[in-house]
Parts: structure tokens; sequence; C-alpha cells
């Protein structure tokens, strides 16, 4: 099963992590799977359908359409025009997550959490870019971030599991997952605690 990266951006982005995560631990034999790594395909979304050349499936400076740099000079320059526009700096982030510029997004998405450190749609966005580059450390301090704030974030629980799932620990995924379904069984959320649980 190939671990499909890009469901973070847009609107989808608070559901993304659980989503994306999830993925590493669905195997036939329950085997981990790595994420995702710019030599696997690229997902058929509006960004990385500017980004493929029909010879080539990795982006580089020969194969990057003008529609996609046009737009990322738009964005940027939004951003450069308005500095404390959330909006502006989390599209702008956004757009280079999916242009598999990550290190360039992470400061922009900090500086949303400057402006407001509760975002926690920033904070999941955050936490994928830790869990892609297999800094699970980053990935669950941004977890926990959450969780000081909303001690009840379903989605917080479940991500710390899956890291632990990723590593191993299946005792503290278990745990971690058990905690989702007892806040509240009936979410989509607890869905996917039980169907992991049930893949352990």
């Amino acid at each position: 099963m190939k671990f499909k990266s890009i469901y973070l951006y847009g609107a989808v982005a608070v559901i993304a992590v659980v989503v994306l995560i999830v993925v590493v631990i669905q195997d036939k034999s329950n085997s981990i799977q790595p994420p995702v790594t710019d030599e696997q395909v690229m997902p058929n979304d509006d960004v990385h359908n500017q980004l493929k050349n029909q010879t080539s499936t990795s982006p580089g400076k020969e194969n990057v359409s003008e529609e996609y740099r046009k737009k990322l000079a738009e964005l940027e320059q939004a951003v450069k025009e308005n500095p404390t526009d959330t909006i502006a700096i989390r599209k702008y982030a956004d757009y280079l997550t999916a242009s598999h510029k990550m290190n360039e997004a992470i400061p922009h998405y900090e500086k949303i959490l400057t402006i407001n450190p509760k975002r926690s749609d920033i904070r999941f966005s955050l936490a994928l870019i830790y869990f892609n580059q297999r800094d699970f450390n980053k990935c669950d301090e941004e977890n926990e971030k959450v969780l000081s704030y909303d001690p009840q974030n379903q989605m917080a629980l479940y991500n710390l599991g899956a890291v632990a799932a990723t590593q191993g620990l299946k005792e503290k995924a278990k745990e971690y997952w058990n905690k989702v379904i007892t806040i509240n069984e009936n979410t989509e959320t607890a869905q996917l605690a039980k169907e992991s649980l049930a893949k352990l």
C-alpha cells in the first residue's frame, strides 16, 4: 500500500493528519509502512497536476509549470503585502507543503502560531510534516500542545497512538486509541481508532 501524503491541504487540514497517519499502519500484513517520499507517485490533485511532466514524476526546475510558479509567486506576494493575514500565510504554507517544500512551509505555519498558538489545524499541519520527515518527537510535541489546551481532542490522541504504532509501541498505541473511543465512540476519529486497533 502506498502512503498517500496529500490529504492535508485546504479545508481538510484538520482531519488530514488522522487520515494520513492511519494509512501507515493499515497494511494487509499489519507491518508499518514508511512515509511517502518524493520518489513515489505524486497524488492526483491541483497542485501536483501542475508539477507533473509527461516524462517525469519528480518535480524539478525543468518540469515545473509556469502556472505553478505564477501561483506560488502570487501567494508569496500576498504574504509580503499582508504579513499578519493568517489566511494568506496558511494558503502559502499549504502550497509550499503540497510542493514538497516542507522546510520552507514550517516557518510560515509557526508564524501563524505566534499570532494564535491555539490553532489546532496548524499544529496538525506541522505534525504531519514532522511525521513525513520521521521526526516523531516533534510530531508528538505538536499533538501534545493541542492536548495542553484541548485535553479531549480525539485527533491529537489518535495521532499519538499512530506515531506509537509506527514505532512498534503497540501497547502505547492501544492506550491512546482506547482513550479516543472512551471520549466519544460515535465520531469518525473513534471509528478510525477502532479500525486501527483491529489491525494491530
